[in-house]
């Protein structure tokens, strides 16, 4: 394993380096007897570290031994293997011969004496050319260079090298749309790693119908391959990639260390793209990321899959969306496409599925500099992603609305309020709402800090007076945040609020109260009447107004959305335009071929007083 100056910028210039070694490395290996590679992983918070190498025969041994073990237990273990793999070896070679011979009418020879017994290789580890005593325990045997020598064969012992626990293309991919790996890094970064990526020179040959026999000859159903250009993490095909797989070659590393490359190719082809999105024109006025006097801010339902994927949804909710553009694979496509490019500095998602936060959002949003924390719901749930460049996470202090309101005395007067309405109280308590809330601090200036708040209130059309409660629990707890913990901070509040302008919700958080004889409080008929007056402290407006809609299907419009900010820190810079009507009703109404949810988000540049 070679080092580097720890600079990134080193990187590009070594990368044709690290790619000539790892083409070259397997002759260089044969002709000047450059040793083979023991890997090593001994991390001090697991009692075993484990031992991966490749023995003479072929075979690839992984052994996990105690970090406490005295080494010479180690080396006699893998005597032990080295044997058994030449037994075996020596065993399949006999069989094979045996087979050849019945094949060809040689009668096989009897069994003949047992063959004598393989002798124990010579094992030993060596550290700047002096044998390591085997008393000495595993855990400071094991270091980084030390050789390790079965027989005749030696071995480099990296410890602790860069390596990839996860890698992954994604199923479904579009000509237009980014292609984002997920990416799992040990005792490295994706920052460091370097990447390339190949695409077929030609489409794979079909296989003959019936499954019979091809005429091709081997070489012409193997795919040659192609370099792109492209050196980054990410690739975005064009039209010439459709009907073609695609190839990545990525080497693990951390800046100055380099770690085993690895390939993947895509399972499917290139397939075409929906055309003109709603989304690409706004995009025209999100090319770069804002300077660090702004905040690009996205708020975003982006409609989970375990929603979309009902027999409700595609036969009620989506009847006029077609089937496919319902499909995860490739509504993913879209949002990845969708978000990253606005650009955004705060992006907080509503509707999120974990699944698609662990294996879409992240490894899209992480290339592009963002990275975020999730907080599940119940089936779903809310997720922050944050600018790195800009902001560091300070600390986290999401809540479920009905936990906090039974638990936490800030709580107390409300719920003595809500206690005089049984029936009331037991809807509220019975809803899984939850809001979550982070700290962020400026990477440029420690003196400024922000609140951000994501959440999502009860969806039911009935549920006015339930997402007055939620709201006054969500803004209770925020100004304990931005006041109590971080005094003075300022707050953005985002969300699906699923309440339009005329509602008591959208009244009680621009105006800082609600009256008791609000008609919400009556939202769901008499039986469940709880009046109260509320208030709070903040001084609160939607950054984006009262769009005519930001929730569009088949049977309902409206603005559902909002981006709250703190006016007494805050102010609007720019709201980025949302698609025409027509646009959004080109294939009638959201989800659609060209849209990957039922909602659209609201893009906005704030700017610090």
């Amino acid at each position: 394993m070679w080092r580097l100056p720890g600079v990134r910028a080193a990187l590009r210039g070594v990368r044709t380096a690290v790619e000539r070694r790892s083409r070259t490395e397997a002759a260089s290996e044969t002709s000047v007897g450059v040793m083979e590679r023991a890997v090593v992983r001994c991390v001090p918070s697991e009692p075993k570290l484990s031992l991966s190498f490749a023995l003479a025969d072929g075979s690839h041994k992984n052994m996990q031994r105690d970090q406490s073990e005295p080494l010479g237990r180690a080396l006699s273990r893998i005597a032990t293997n080295a044997v058994k793999g030449h037994a075996k070896a020596a065993a399949a070679k006999k069989i094979r011969k045996n087979r050849a011979n019945a094949s060809s009418g040689v009668a096989c020879a009897g069994p003949g004496p047992e063959p004598a017994a393989a002798c124990e290789p010579v094992v030993k580890l060596y550290y700047r050319e002096e044998a390591v005593a085997e008393d000495v325990l595993n855990v400071d045997a094991w270091q980084d260079g030390a050789v390790l020598q079965i027989g005749d064969v030696k071995y480099k012992v990296e410890r602790n090298p860069p390596t990839f626990t996860e890698l992954q293309l994604p199923r479904y991919i579009m000509a237009g749309f980014p292609v984002c790996p997920k990416l799992g890094v040990e005792f490295g970064d994706p920052t460091g790693s370097l990447f390339r990526w190949y695409k077929e020179t030609k489409p794979r040959a079909a296989e003959p119908e019936g499954g019979g026999p091809s005429s091709l000859s081997p070489s012409s159903l193997s795919p040659g391959w192609t370099e792109t250009g492209v050196d980054e993490r990410v690739y975005t095909p064009s039209n010439a990639d459709i009907g073609l797989r695609l190839k990545l070659h990525c080497t693990p590393g951390n800046g100055q260390r380099f770690g085993p490359s690895r390939e993947l190719e895509s399972v499917c082809p290139v397939e075409a793209g929906p055309g003109t999105c709603t989304f690409d024109h706004r995009h025209l006025y999100t090319k770069k990321v804002t300077d660090d006097a702004l905040i690009r801010t996205v708020s975003y339902n982006i409609l989970a899959d375990t929603y979309a994927q009902t027999e409700f949804s595609r036969t009620v909710l989506y009847p006029y969306c077609a089937p496919y553009a319902l499909e995860l694979d490739y509504r993913q496509n879209l949002i990845q496409k969708e978000l990253t490019g606005y650009n955004a500095d705060l992006i907080c998602l509503q509707e999120v599925d974990r699944c698609v936060f662990t294996d879409s959002l992240v490894p899209a949003l992480e290339a592009f500099g963002l990275e975020g924390v999730f907080r599940i719901k119940q089936h779903e749930g809310l997720a922050t992603f944050y600018r790195k460049s800009k902001f560091i996470l300070l600390s986290q202090h999401d809540i479920a609305f009905h936990e906090a309101l039974q638990s936490d005395p800030l709580h107390k007067e409300l719920l003595e309020k809500l206690a005089l309405y049984p029936a009331a109280q037991e809807r509220v308590l019975q809803r899984s709402s939850v809001v979550q809330v982070s700290v962020l601090q400026s990477t440029t200036d420690s003196s400024r800090k922000i609140c951000v708040a994501n959440t999502h209130l009860y969806w039911h059309p009935k549920g006015g007076y339930i997402r007055l409660i939620q709201m006054a629990v969500a803004l209770a707890h925020i100004r304990h945040v931005s006041c109590d913990l971080y005094p003075g901070i300022p707050v953005i509040f985002c969300g699906d609020f699923n309440s339009t302008p005329s509602t008591g919700m959208y009244h009680f958080v621009v105006s800082g109260s609600i009256a008791e004889d609000h008609e919400d409080w009556t939202s769901h008929g008499e039986e469940e009447r709880c009046n109260m007056s509320l208030s709070h402290f903040f001084r609160l407006k939607s950054a984006c107004g009262e769009p005519a809609y930001t929730n569009y299907v088949g049977g309902f419009h409206g603005c559902l959305d909002y981006i709250f900010i703190d006016l007494n820190a805050l102010e609007v810079e720019q709201v980025i335009p949302l698609p025409s009507h027509e646009e959004v009703t080109t294939h009638q109404a959201l989800p659609s071929v060209s849209h990957p949810s039922d909602h659209i988000a609201l893009v906005c540049d704030l700017k610090w007083k």
